[in-house]
This record gives C-alpha cells, structure tokens and sequence, in this order.
C-alpha cells in the first residue's frame, strides 16, 4: 500500500538553516511565521479563528534518511526514534502546536515556530485543550531534561 499527501500549503520561518533553531515550539516563544494555505484549501480555514492554538502537521523536506536510533537533541543517549521528535524517521512528518494570531485570507499569522523556512504543510487542526491536554505518569527518558527547553536549540546531529 502506498500512501501519499500533497502540501496544503508552506510554512514562512526566520529559519533558514537547522542549527541553532529551537527543537520544540514550547522553546520557540514569540517567533513569529507564517503559513500560507494554497486557495484552493482556503474555505478550510473557516471558523479557524476562533482558536489560539493550532497544531500544524507538516513534512520535513530536509530531513534524508532515517535511523531508528537516535540521539536527541535533550540526550547523549541512543533512543528508539519512536521515542523521540527526532526529524530522521521513516515517515518525514512532523507536529508543532503553534499560537494562532491572526487569518487573514489564505495566511495565517503564528508564533511559537519552531520549523525551518519552506516547510510544506500538509494539515492543519484545531488544538482544543479538553481534548489534548492528559495528567501523565510518565515521560520515558524526557524526565527532568525539559527544564530549560528555551536554551535547548538544533545542532548538527541530524545533518
């Protein structure tokens, strides 16, 4: 079986290379993008406004090759990359919940970005906190290194 997507849109970022980015969008407050939706797609955007955050689903177009162990950006440890939010995966897809600041036609205005510029969309959904928030028991290898996610940016270990 295969399966394919066609971008929605593109994702603007002031990330024109990997290193030095923020690895999550929790470490990206107050960046500011853009994500412009093909027109075609745009009557989707209905209603949009109405939400502050927004999960953009998206492909990482930079991203060759996979490994299924990985060292993260938190870790100087191997980890199953299913345990991680390491970009080389078999399926380049990547997840960020972004704050939604404005839509204005086809363009949406966000902060919090934490991908690189020319990022191809590829869905958009509404993050509605009754839904998506979860007390958790555990947090695998991430416990008690997220503490200074804001200082915490890409290297060149995924290159």
């Amino acid at each position: 079986m295969k399966i394919s997507y066609e971008p929605i849109g593109i994702i603007n970022t002031p990330f024109k290379l990997k290193k030095g980015m923020p690895i999550q969008s929790n470490g990206a407050k107050g960046i500011k993008g853009t994500v412009t939706v093909k027109k075609e797609y745009s009557e989707g955007l209905k209603d949009l406004e109405g939400f502050s955050h927004i999960y953009l689903i998206y492909h990482f177009h930079k991203s060759q090759n996979y490994s299924l162990t990985v060292k993260p950006f938190l870790d100087n440890n191997f980890h199953g990359v299913f345990s991680t939010r390491a970009p080389q995966r078999p399926n380049s897809i990547g997840l960020s919940v972004v704050k939604l600041v404005s839509v204005t036609g086809n363009v949406l205005e966000v902060e919090n970005v934490d991908m690189l510029d020319g990022t191809p969309l590829i869905d958009i959904k509404p993050y509605i906190p009754d839904f998506d928030v979860f007390e958790v028991e555990k947090v695998g290898w991430t416990n008690n290194k997220t503490e200074n996610i804001d200082a915490i940016k890409s290297d060149n270990r995924f290159e």
